[in-house]
């Protein structure tokens, strides 16, 4: 394995990773979906109702549930699921959510791509990020 590779390995061992009914029924509780895919990914295959757009350069800030710039709903045991492409990235940024002490973090198994796939609803993409 590479670096990178046990990075996410360890990453994942600390998560209690969704398939995306589960993420559905989370979201439904209350949860909230963070979508931190670049805008073009977006743009081109859509987004996940009722998600947050926090591009992965602001996640920390945006979330962290001590900080001055965190998003309004964030607290630190709010049920948070990361979502990217495919489900890497998000697996690497919900533990370092983890780490600022989102216990409940965790990220979407097989990414945005899965979700689509699992035939969930999606809506065109290309709305902006928070700031």
């Amino acid at each position: 394995m590479t670096g990178v590779d046990d990075l996410l390995t360890s990453a994942r061992a600390q998560l209690d990773r969704v398939e995306p009914e589960r993420a559905r029924r989370l979201q439904a509780e209350g949860g909230l979906i963070v979508d931190i895919r670049p805008h073009a990914n977006r743009l081109a295959e859509g987004e996940i109702p009722g998600s947050v757009i926090v591009e992965r350069i602001h996640l920390e800030w945006r979330l962290d549930p001590a900080g001055e710039w965190r998003l309004p709903e964030v607290r630190a045991e709010l049920p948070v699921i990361v979502v990217c492409n495919e489900g890497y990235a998000s697996s690497l940024a919900a533990a370092d959510l983890q780490r600022l002490g989102l216990s409940r973090a965790t990220d979407l198994v097989g990414g945005y791509r899965a979700w689509r796939a699992a035939g969930l609803p999606v809506r065109p993409g290309g709305s902006p990020a928070v700031p």
